[in-house]
């Protein structure tokens, strides 16, 4: 025993447990890594939330089996960091508070200026940005708070600004015109990750284009007439007997009336609509490849606003895209070139962040050629880094060998400003002021570019630099020199988070699928090293009707009410039950009830066993019962362990849930209702204590505590190891378990036959291999209740209830009256075939099954199997009786 034992509370209330003990961890300063630990050395980063965001239930889930691993690791002798952070989110951030300047002083983040637009968003930042991290805690992350690091943080942005300056030197960054997503409510580039392709239910437009010189029309199919405006080219494939004719022929473009070429190309697939593909070259990707394979103009008709520009003509300019799509159709069927429309469903990109259609966009942008990319193709393939489940590893290798160059600039204000500088005179040359020391010199990079000179700078020029030439530079910054207005995509910081947030370069050398792909390539170009060893990818949690949840459907709970309702441990534990390794989740608020009424049945087992402490109960010799909750223990002990080993948290949480609900609660507290050991009772909530905590913290701590296993706290108490114990066997677990078995049927012979608890019965157990004992038999009877049993090698069964278990049958005699039985079960027998004949007529009904919600329809399918399993179930009792 450890600490003094105090009484456990008759009610378990979370609230009051989980303030009590995270504010007790962090004053004692539990979460903080000790580097000069001689312990084996465990580290986690957090996968950074944005600053915009509030607690989901993804964040739940991902955030729980890193707190799982960091306790297990404790637990078994490491020094843990799980360090914490925030990342910048610059898209996000910008549309909060673009919206809050809209709605509350009616300006634009362009009235502000860019200067007066930081210092709001840093005053934002500091305001609300860290709602997240005390969220998190009050899930019990038992994270390093002294060390919370963010992507805008100074030395944070050195590394972010250093590696930019490393790869443009190495030939890795360069700036070009090229097709990029964009996004026009955000006004900014995107990468191809940040855009989610949507099944859209849209139309096919057949627009007839008027061949020069005759009467005939070629006929296009598009699914945005609006683009038709900025057409170059009308393209077949060379290999279309039906248009070979056409290629090199003129086209009257519609509504515009200039005149544009056929041309062949074997990017044309002739299967799609017509044949006959529009070439808008200035705002697709495919037709920008095609005009530079042909040397055709390029004409911007959408401009970076989403509205159409002055080349699209007098009708059309300054209308918004989709308004401007309504106007050319309206304009074509007037002048009679709309052939026909048909409906049409096709995948369309939209922004992850503003949630608009995403424009292809031709615009100068930063690029990046990916680092590395054979090594970490190699690093998995070759199971250096293992991908849990394996089945992301096809996938990772797919995406590393068609990567793309990163388009890295993003037309926004928030976030790390590239560090180029435009010298606006047009210098040749600019000499490095003389007396800078070495680290000085490290601050400014010159290179000749264009016959323009770039200065880069690695880190924020030091105020202290106390040159005059420097000062005088930065002095005329704006009238000689100006910085690239651009900022680096997010996840231009965020690749570098698994090393940069632990002090590279300063002190020394899930997410999501494509920032795991680039922490590896990062890792190996910067510290010559895998950044980690194990990749675990979880689901997406989806409600029942397998949606994806989001506040704007109304379909993803506050985990704070949830944490409210069921407790922290009671979401956590509910969670981890139905969270198979890498697979989607259905989430139900139902599992976190099972998690509360789990936490409750933990809850009451040490009551009780604090109850048998003050009754002082004699010592006696380990009995059956105290034998076969140690072998199941051990059993527990190993398929936890294993299932923790390879990440499988939802079965590791599904064994405790079944040992300590049925081998310990259900069983053998009730066994030791009769006999109790109290040193087997503490032996084993030790050990579940111990293997619950990294799933459950609060109330394991509670226990802990309460019942006085430790001087110290549960996270830092050894981790359960198998511990053997002589007699504890399968075989004699076996044994017990038939013993569990003829119990529970005879309880179950009672309830089907409506016969009252506080009734005496009489059963009999045909035991032809003489396995019962005498012990046997008084256990059966105690553990039953108000019941008398006897043992016997034969019994003529008449027609008295039974059922067959392992060890034999068990009758229950003379408490049923045959016949009045059978008029009871023939009646509940019809009911059942009555509803469920409504059941299987409304599943029959396709109307029902097509039109209702699938929640809906799931639920009436889960009905109907209910009643089926009723039906054979009374049918079953009546053969019994016959």
């Amino acid at each position: 025993m450890g600490t003094a034992p105090t009484e456990i509370s008759k009610a378990y209330e979370p609230k009051l447990v989980e303030d009590k003990w995270y504010a007790d961890w962090l004053a004692k300063g539990c979460f903080t890594a000790n580097p000069a630990s001689t312990k084996p050395a465990y580290s986690i980063v957090i996968p950074p939330p944005n600053i915009t965001g509030m607690l989901t239930m993804g964040h739940v889930l991902n955030n729980t089996l890193q707190d799982i691993l960091a306790r297990r690791k404790r637990m078994q002798g490491f020094e843990v960091l799980w360090l914490p952070g925030t990342d910048h989110a610059s898209i996000a951030t910008h549309q909060v508070l673009e919206r809050k300047l809209k709605k509350e002083e009616s300006v634009t983040k362009y009235d502000l200026g860019r200067e007066k637009f930081l210092e709001r968003a840093w005053q934002w930042k500091q305001q609300y940005g860290n709602i997240i991290i005390q969220q998190l805690k009050k899930l019990g992350c038992s994270c390093d708070w002294a060390r919370e690091r963010f992507t805008m943080d100074d030395a944070y942005s050195r590394c972010v600004l250093q590696v930019f300056v490393d790869l443009y030197k190495k030939g890795l960054i360069y700036r070009g015109k090229r097709m990029v997503n964009w996004d026009p409510a955000s006004r900014t580039a995107l990468s191809d990750e940040e855009v989610i392709m949507t099944e859209t239910q849209g139309h096919l437009w057949h627009i007839q284009y008027p061949i020069v010189g005759s009467n005939e029309f070629m006929v296009v199919a598009t699914t945005r007439p609006e683009t038709m405006l900025g057409d170059e080219a009308v393209a077949v494939n060379p290999n279309d007997t039906r248009y070979q004719r056409l290629i090199g022929k003129k086209l009257l473009l519609p509504l515009k009336g200039k005149q544009i070429p056929v041309i062949a190309d074997d990017a044309v697939d002739p299967k799609f609509g017509t044949g006959c593909v529009k070439v808008t070259p200035a705002h697709d990707v495919a037709d920008y490849e095609m005009a530079l394979r042909h040397k055709l103009p390029l004409t911007v008709v959408i401009g970076p606003d989403g509205k159409m520009t002055k080349e699209a003509g007098d009708d059309y300019e300054d209308l918004d895209r989709l308004e401007a799509r309504e106007a050319v159709v309206e304009s074509l069927k007037r002048e009679g070139l709309l052939l026909k429309v048909e409906d049409y469903t096709h995948n369309v990109g939209y922004s992850e962040r503003s949630n608009v259609p995403v424009e292809p966009y031709l615009s100068e942008q930063w690029f990046l050629k990916y680092p590395q990319v054979p090594r970490s193709t190699d690093a998995v393939e070759k199971g250096e880094i293992k991908f849990y489940p394996e089945r992301w590893e096809k996938t990772y290798a797919h995406w590393m060998t068609g990567i793309r160059d990163w388009c890295i600039s993003r037309q926004l204000w928030w976030g790390h400003r590239i560090p180029v500088w435009y010298d606006s005179l047009a210098w040749t040359s600019l000499r490095m002021p003389d007396g800078l020391s070495e680290i000085d010199r490290t601050t400014v990079l010159e290179f000749q570019w264009d016959k323009h000179v770039r200065v880069q700078v690695e880190r924020p020029p030091d105020p202290a630099l106390d040159h005059p030439e420097w000062k005088w530079a930065r002095m005329h910054d704006g009238q000689f020199w100006h910085q690239d207005t651009d900022v680096l995509d997010t996840w231009f910081s965020s690749w570098l988070w698994p090393f940069a947030t632990m002090g590279w370069p300063v002190t020394g050398p899930d997410i999501i699928f494509f920032w795991v792909a680039r922490m590896i390539m990062a890792g190996y170009e910067y510290m010559d090293e895998k950044p980690f060893s194990n990749v675990y990818f979880t689901g997406i949690i989806r409600d029942l009707s397998g949606r994806k949840m989001s506040k704007s459907l109304g379909n993803s709970p506050d985990p704070l009410d949830l944490i409210a309702k069921y407790g922290a441990d009671g979401l956590r534990f509910g969670l981890m039950l139905i969270a198979p390794q890498g697979q989607d989740i259905l989430f139900d608020e139902k599992r976190c009830e099972v998690g509360r009424n789990f936490m409750n049945k933990l809850w009451n087992a040490a009551r009780f066993i604090q109850m048998q402490r003050a009754a002082n109960p004699p010592s006696h010799p380990p009995n059956v019962h105290d034998l076969k909750v140690q072998y199941e223990m051990n059993d527990a002990i190993e398929k936890v362990t294993g299932a923790l080993d390879v990440y499988k948290f939802n079965e590791a949480a599904k064994k405790l849930y079944d040992f300590v609900w049925g081998d310990f609660c259900d069983w053998y507290i009730e066994a030791s209702k009769v006999s109790p050991n109290i040193e087997v009772l503490d032996k084993v909530f030790s050990i579940v204590l111990r293997l619950l905590h990294p799933f459950a913290p609060f109330i394991t701590e509670e226990l802990w505590q309460g019942m006085g296993y430790g001087t110290d706290s549960v996270q830092f108490a050894d981790c359960p190891k198998i511990n053997a114990v002589d007699g504890a066997t399968a075989e004699l677990a076996t044994r017990v378990n038939e013993i569990y078995e003829v119990i529970s049927a005879a309880r179950q012979l009672r309830n089907e036959h409506g016969i009252s608890p506080k009734t005496m019965v009489n059963f009999i157990i045909e035991d032809k291999d003489s396995r019962f004992t005498v012990d046997d038999r008084i256990a059966i009877m105690r553990l039953v209740g108000n019941c008398n049993v006897n043992i016997t090698d034969s019994h003529a069964t008449g027609a008295d209830p039974s059922r067959v278990t392992n060890a034999g049958t068990i009758f229950m005699m003379g408490a049923v009256d045959i016949e009045t039985e059978r008029l009871r079960l023939t009646k509940n027998l019809a009911d059942v075939e009555k509803q469920l004949k409504v059941a299987d007529a409304k599943l029959a009904n396709e109307n029902f099954t097509s039109r209702a919600a699938p929640i809906a329809v799931q639920r009436e399918r889960e009905r109907q199997q209910q009643l089926r399993e009723q039906r054979e179930k009374v049918q079953a009792l009546l053969r019994a009786l016959q």
